[in-house]
């Protein structure tokens, strides 16, 4: 079976999620919650890092139960700075339950986090490849800073929306491409 060629065939978590995951539609909300804490630790380092660390991500936080993540404190802060099978970069786990809260409060504004996403787009999904970027993604990023959201930047949300199906990047010759 062909796949997109960054996939690392020797890692079978990363085949799995290519194959079953990124860019596959689901706007569901608590996987868009789940994908976009996810993806703020992703800023500097690989997917495949994270993706690595996602079950221990899940257990570390509550199975991205935002009600209990947007009460963290700084004992939880220290335990999760602490937890050598996260990313324990602190200002990340910061930003984390920031976010969380952010989140919660576009829910109650949009009456969903899926409806405050598409908001921004007129049709989906967005077949496109070989961009990091794009002016939905540029849009969204600058909503979610000026809300006060961090490790959110234009990149890291064009991920997002390819984690979640918005955007398919699935290059040709790929058994996912569609054209």
């Amino acid at each position: 079976m062909n796949r997109c060629s960054w996939v690392n065939l020797k890692n079978p978590l990363y085949i799995k999620y290519h194959d079953e995951e990124w860019g596959i539609l689901n706007l569901e909300e608590q996987y868009l919650y789940e994908m976009l804490i996810l993806e703020s630790f992703q800023a500097g380092l690989s997917w495949e890092c994270v993706l690595n660390k996602r079950e221990a991500f899940k257990k570390s936080y509550d199975n991205f139960d935002i009600d209990k993540v947007i009460k963290y404190d700084s004992n939880k802060i220290n335990e999760l700075c602490n937890n050598k099978d996260i990313i324990r970069n602190k200002l990340k786990i910061k930003a984390s339950i920031n976010n969380s809260i952010i989140f919660k409060d576009i829910e109650k504004e949009y009456g969903s986090f899926k409806n405050y996403l598409l908001s921004f787009i007129d049709n989906y999904p967005i077949i496109e490849n070989n961009k990091t970027t794009n002016e939905i993604s540029d849009n969204i990023s600058n909503d979610l800073y000026k809300r006060g959201m961090r490790f959110v930047g234009s990149t890291i949300i064009y991920s997002y929306l390819q984690a979640i199906g918005i955007i398919n990047s699935h290059l040709d010759g790929c058994f996912l491409y569609k054209n």
